[in-house]
């Protein structure tokens, strides 16, 4: 397709700061790489961490040079334009309505905001109930705070969707006696973009039980053309009143470096609780570089070239779907709705071939495909894989591994 932006560029990210590239390159990350390391010959093609190989829009490195040319940095309160970029970007992305300043707040991080929701609504010991797969940080968070984690895992319908199994749901949250949720939307690890009626469905049934929910929605932008995002708080008023929403522009337009994640809280009684847990640790500060970033990448040029990237990740995505399933036999995936990252099921692949998912990993990354083990995100036998990156490095990746690994 023609674009007016370039997403064709292969940036030089290694020794930029990129743990992407740096990890894998140095033989760093042993725990992500299965002790595997990219052997001599093969350049590294970055498709595990959830960040994009791709230049951001160029409205923000204008607006940070600009901040940065003046010299003083010192303390600062959120700009007005702050509260105003991001009611308008949610007004005009997703069709949200009543939306004030008094509602967003600032949090260092969207998994940081979700671990401070959920110390603010459990105690040590409480069960947590979530989908899975699941995204590993979510794991993370409940074990390193001594909270139960209750998986409801997704099952497929007849058309192959991955949907949420209600039944299985509701027994889990009567028999642990639940009272707080993570829901993930659009979904990580498995794309999906949920339909208004599953999400009005989910919570229905949180509303009965008297579930609060923690809504992860820090890929709401990243759906594929003609996919739109719901907002879970635009379901029902009452799904507006029981859910802390997480958002950031750092999927979207590949600034998690900078650190500018906010929440979206509409009942006043969870609002206060929250921003109260928040900003007891006084930790919990914006960056003034962030703000910035936020203001430039929520504009009218920020539309358009998500717009583009959208269409980008669309053709890379129905590209390695189409190479997996015309040359990798016993490898299974869905085409993701949503996000950039593929979850391939590798089950019947590895025990036609009498291996494992770690030496199927090790195998990629020592020919210089760095893709993710997805046992950490409750896959058995899966990889996660990410294809944020220019056409052709996907398609250097896809050749190295029909060459070299699924042999």
């Amino acid at each position: 397709m023609n674009t007016k932006y370039d997403f064709t560029t292969i940036l030089e990210r290694l020794g930029k700061d990129a743990i992407a590239v740096d990890l894998p390159a140095s033989g760093g990350g042993a725990n992500f790489f299965a002790d595997a390391k990219v052997q001599e010959g093969f350049s590294v093609i970055p498709m595990w961490v959830a960040d994009m190989n791709f230049a951001t829009v160029p409205t923000v490195p204008k607006a940070l040079a600009e901040r940065v040319s003046h010299p003083a940095y010192g303390y600062f309160e959120p700009a007005e334009a702050y509260y105003n970029s991001i009611i308008r970007w949610h007004e005009e992305r997703y069709g949200t309505t009543g939306l004030h300043a008094d509602c967003i707040g600032y949090e260092n991080g969207v998994l940081g905001g979700v671990v401070s929701a959920l110390r603010t609504l459990c105690q040590p010991g409480d069960s947590i109930v979530l989908q899975s797969p699941t995204y590993i940080g979510f794991t993370h968070c409940a074990e390193d705070n001594g909270w139960n984690l209750v998986l409801n895992p997704l099952i497929q319908d007849a058309e192959g969707v991955w949907r949420i199994d209600y039944d299985d749901l509701e027994e889990k949250i009567r028999n642990h006696h639940i009272h707080t949720a993570v829901f993930c939307s659009p979904h990580n690890p498995m794309g999906r973009v949920w339909e208004e009626w599953e999400i009005r469905k989910l919570m229905e049934l949180y509303q009965k039980y008297d579930v609060i929910v923690i809504s992860d929605e820090i890929w709401a932008d990243l759906t594929m053309p003609g996919i739109r995002h719901i907002p879970t708080q635009m379901i029902s008023e009452d799904a507006r009143m029981r859910t802390i929403a997480m958002y950031a522009p750092s999927k979207t337009f590949n600034l998690a470096g900078l650190v500018g994640s906010y929440h979206i809280i509409y009942n006043p009684v969870l609002r206060d609780r929250i921003t109260r847990a928040g900003s007891a640790t006084h930790y919990n500060s914006m960056n003034m570089l962030s703000m910035h970033a936020l203001i430039a990448a929520y504009s009218p040029e920020g539309q358009e070239w998500l717009d583009e990237l959208r269409q980008i990740l669309k053709e890379n995505i129905d590209y390695a779907v189409t190479f997996i399933r015309t040359n990798f036999p016993g490898v299974k995936t869905t085409c993701p709705q949503g996000t950039y990252m593929l979850f391939l099921d590798c089950t019947e692949w590895c025990g036609t071939h009498h291996t494992d998912i770690g030496a199927l990993q090790k195998a990629g990354i020592e020919v210089g495909v760095v893709w993710q083990d997805g046992r950490p995100f409750h896959g058995d036998c899966h990889i996660r894989m990410n294809l944020a990156l220019p056409h052709s490095l996907v398609e250097e990746a896809f050749c190295r591994l029909k060459t070299y690994v699924f042999v």
